[in-house]
């Protein structure tokens, strides 16, 4: 089963997000009280799979969830094989729709800053809130 391993969120862009455990996910908007969320962009949301946190630990990176900015941490899900327009449920209804496999990454953004490297560029993934709801660790993430 995939699930949710965390929920994470900033105040700031390019930092480090902090497990919050739960939040709400707005629907066109993103995840309420974090920095990136809004109405009008394509990158609502971002996800990122433990798999490939553990990777980078496997190199001797202190590192975890929310390290790599993204909102929600997966376990379970090959993420970066999923196409764009592939749409996934989290917990009890809520629906994401993948809108972006990686990003171009920039040299200014914390994890970066620290250890030199970045997964998201090739391993990120970003959507888009079809329908918003709450969102918290241990919530099955299935795709639709």
């Amino acid at each position: 089963m995939a699930r949710i391993i965390a929920v994470c969120i900033s105040k700031d862009k390019g930092t480090r997000k902090e497990d919050v455990r739960a939040g709400l996910l707005k629907e066109e908007f993103g995840l309420a009280g974090d920095a990136h969320a809004d109405c009008c962009t394509h990158r609502q949301v971002s996800l990122l799979a433990i798999e490939s946190i553990e990777r980078m630990r496997s190199m001797g990176f202190d590192i975890g969830p929310g390290d790599f900015a993204e909102n929600l941490t997966t376990e379970g899900i090959n993420l970066v094989a999923l196409p764009v327009g592939t749409r996934l449920t989290v917990g009890q209804g809520v629906v994401l729709e993948v809108t972006q496999i990686g990003k171009q990454c920039h040299t200014g953004c914390a994890i970066f800053r620290l250890i030199g490297k970045c997964v998201m560029p090739k391993e990120g993934v970003f959507a888009r809130v079809i329908r918003g709801g709450s969102v918290k660790a241990g919530d099955e993430l299935k795709i639709r």
